[in-house]
């Protein structure tokens, strides 16, 4: 309210509110992204001086929502490990085989798709340097 009452750009604070939906709700809630992209959306639609109440119910939509940032420290891990480690392509397992020397050459070789399996899937999807890394912890 402080910031819109000073003239903030509305879009300037529904962008905020997006960023901190994603941030600092994350997982928790994952429909607070889904309200504060909402709330983007129509205060870009409605403009001022209507989207102050938009944007109000995205406030307090996300200060009542449960908050976890599992994701924002997940994602630094992964930045983290991008910058220190050797830039390793995908496993060969994983990577599509559209011709016959990608075939040969072991593309796809014994991939397990998911959606066809009705056990978890015990799979490999990191490179040799980062096999057993997990980045996003008790979400």
């Amino acid at each position: 309210g402080r910031m819109r009452e000073a003239g903030e750009d509305p879009l300037y604070v529904a962008r905020r509110l997006v960023r901190f939906a994603s941030e600092d709700v994350g997982l928790a809630d994952p429909n607070a992204l889904v309200q504060a992209v909402a709330a983007y959306q129509a205060s870009h639609m409605i403009g001022m001086p209507e989207c102050n109440v938009v944007l109000a119910q995205c406030v307090a939509y996300l200060a009542r929502a449960p908050k976890s940032n599992a994701l924002y420290e997940a994602y630094g891990k992964v930045k983290e490990d991008i910058m220190n480690t050797v830039n390793e392509g995908v496993p060969l397992h994983l990577r599509n085989a559209p011709t016959d020397l990608m075939k040969n050459v072991g593309y796809g070789k014994g991939y397990q798709y998911n959606p066809n399996s009705k056990e978890p899937v015990e799979q490999d999807y990191l490179p040799e340097s980062l096999k057993g890394r997990k980045y996003l912890f008790g979400v």
